[in-house]
């Protein structure tokens, strides 16, 4: 290993650093702004500069709007390894980037000064479990590239996990912070590596990480990915195009979900807390809890047409019965002030109203 140096605010926590033993280079066009003139004025506070790893998924382009906001447009890249829809590249600063790339990561690092890196590059469950050896690549070799990169260069990272991370074992109703975990798919076992990988390089370097373990999140805008939960999405857009929906979980199934504002919400105030706020690295985040026949009763409120068959597709439902009902979200609420919007109720009203409009937008039927 390459000796290297201490980030700020790591002295405390570790004697001693190292870079991670990849190839240092460096650049004039890096470092020629030490030849400007030195002002004796203090220097005014800069906005984070953000890159947002896996940023076409369900929740990069979202995540990217709010910090944009917040922050600046130009402040905000995001980037994935697929040529981004036209409304996305025009709204903001787009690269490639492909995390299993280390040298290409680490440009888009240093030329862009980036100081928070939001990595949401990953395989879901039932995606993953189709194809472990990418899964296990992507999910397990790009994490450890950007956490070599966030340690290196002193980054705020924040890496999301999932109620996926627990497993039949665990405490189920509701899951606490810290149980044990012992998941039966990749994407799970990948993200408990996450988890424990952040946490030691935090208290043995200090490196400055951040986990959520996400709930379902349902939204409108995104096409459901692969998850065990994206039924709660399905539903939605067929109550509205069809009037039936086929789904592949029990009618019984409970698991813990979010509106995806909320996890946008969270993901952004965790992100700003203070670091003296935090008495852990990962924290469960918690909204509601529903079943399927739950969320078609209350969808039925509305569009009282709407039939359900249940049709459980063995893997999906293995993966949905090793995972917390109701997530334990106390942490989160005491240490940085947590608290959800959207309910049940409010969700449905929401995602009704968002995918109408799209299909009216679109010139679609409307069931």
């Amino acid at each position: 290993m390459l000796p290297g140096w201490l980030c700020r605010g790591c002295r405390s926590r570790a004697r001693w650093h190292y870079v991670p033993a990849r190839v240092l280079s460096w650049s004039p066009r890096q470092i020629s702004r030490w030849n400007k003139q030195e002002s004796t004025d203090p220097p005014p506070p800069e906005n984070p500069r953000v890159l947002i790893t896996g940023g076409l998924g369900q929740l990069g382009v979202g995540l990217a709007q709010l910090l944009r906001k917040q922050y600046g447009t130009d402040n905000v890249i995001l980037s994935d390894i697929k040529k981004p829809p036209v409304e996305v590249f025009n709204s903001g600063p787009f690269v490639y980037a492909d995390v299993l790339d280390y040298k290409n990561l680490r440009e888009l690092i240093v030329n862009n000064r980036i100081t928070w890196l939001v990595h949401y590059s990953a395989l879901l469950s039932a995606v993953g479990e189709a194809n472990v050896a990418l899964a296990r690549k992507i999910n397990i070799t790009g994490l450890h590239n950007v956490l070599d990169l966030a340690l290196e260069n002193c980054l705020r990272l924040f890496v999301p996990s999932t109620i996926g991370a627990f497993g039949p074992s665990s405490p189920r109703d509701p899951a606490p912070d810290l149980c044990v975990q012992r998941p039966r798919t990749i994407y799970g076992v990948s993200k408990v590596h996450g988890e424990l990988m952040g946490e030691y390089l935090h208290h043995k370097y200090g490196l400055d990480f951040r986990c959520l373990r996400y709930p379902g999140v349902i939204s409108a805008d995104t096409k459901p990915g692969g998850g065990t939960t994206d039924y709660a999405v399905q539903i939605f857009h067929d109550a509205l195009s069809t009037g039936h929906f086929d789904c592949y979980l029990r009618a019984d199934t409970r698991l813990p979900m979010m509106h995806i504002r909320d996890c946008h919400r969270a993901t952004v105030e965790f992100m700003q807390a203070q670091d003296r706020q935090l008495s852990l690295r990962t924290y469960n985040i918690a909204a509601m809890s529903f079943t399927p026949a739950e969320v078609a009763d209350e969808i039925r409120k509305h569009l009282p047409g709407l039939s359900v068959t249940y049709n459980p597709d063995f893997v999906r439902q293995t993966i949905a019965d090793s995972w917390p009902m109701r997530f334990d979200d106390t942490n989160a609420q005491r240490d940085w002030g947590w608290k959800p919007a959207y309910g049940l109720s409010e969700l449905v009203v929401d995602m009704l109203e968002s995918i109408r409009e799209q299909r009216t937008k679109a010139g679609l039927p409307v069931s």
